[in-house]
Order: structure tokens, then sequence, then C-alpha cells
């Protein structure tokens, strides 16, 4: 799958923000920065969330974060959020007001072992799994 045979065709009904995203992936500065990034294990995403209705695509509110928790996403305030680091790890960042912001975050369980620091290494499954 490549960009130019999906996004081409696919991104005529998004708001104007997601479009201009999805035409921006194109670009060679975009493609540059895209090969920068992957020389460290990153990538580039849309943060996006969708009308819980219509399933329309919607720009992703400043004040929400994407929260994957139990192998299920879902969208919380960014302040119920952004100050748990003991319990969310980032896994998605925006530049927003001159620094790096988290906005997407995945829940982690904490793996205890005798004798050494807490590490979350695992991400949260949903009970009886």
């Amino acid at each position: 799958m490549t960009i130019a045979n999906v996004s081409q065709g696919s991104a005529g009904g998004l708001p104007q923000a997601l479009r201009t995203a999805q035409e921006a992936v194109r670009l060679p500065e975009v493609q540059k920065m895209l090969r920068r990034l992957s020389d460290y294990g990153l990538g580039i995403f849309m943060p996006h969330m969708h009308d819980e209705q219509t399933g329309e695509f919607q720009t992703l509110p400043e004040e929400v974060m994407q929260v994957e928790s139990g192998l299920v996403v879902s969208f919380q305030p960014t302040h119920e959020i952004e100050n748990r680091i003991d319990r969310f790890l980032p896994v998605g960042w925006i530049w927003r007001s001159g620094a790096s912001t988290p906005l997407a975050v995945c829940e982690m369980l904490r793996d205890e072992r005798p004798g050494e620091a807490a590490r979350y290494d695992k991400h949260k499954m949903p009970k009886g799994n």
C-alpha cells in the first residue's frame, strides 16, 4: 500500500485540516522528514477521532487525547491523562505551543520484580486475558 494509491481518492469527505494533512504526506519535504524519522523507529500519523453517531472523521481537539487501554481506543480529556506518567506511555506527539506534546498514550501494566525497579513493559490487557 502506498500513499499515492490510498489517500488520493479517499480523502474527499475529510474536514479541511485532515485533507491538508493527507495532501502534505506526499510533499517531498514531508517524505524527507519521514525518512529521517524512520531512522529512529518513528513515523507520521494524522491525529483524528470519529463522530460517535456517523463515524465521520473529525480533527482531534486540543483538550482531547487518544488513549489505548485494554486494546480499546478511547478519547479522554487531556488534563485527566497528561500527568499520569505512572500509568500511561506516550506513543504519539504533536508540536503545540512551542513544545513537543503527547496526544496518544497506551495504558501500561507495572511489572514489579523482586530486587528490580518497577518497569512498564506490558500493555494493559482486557480482563480475562
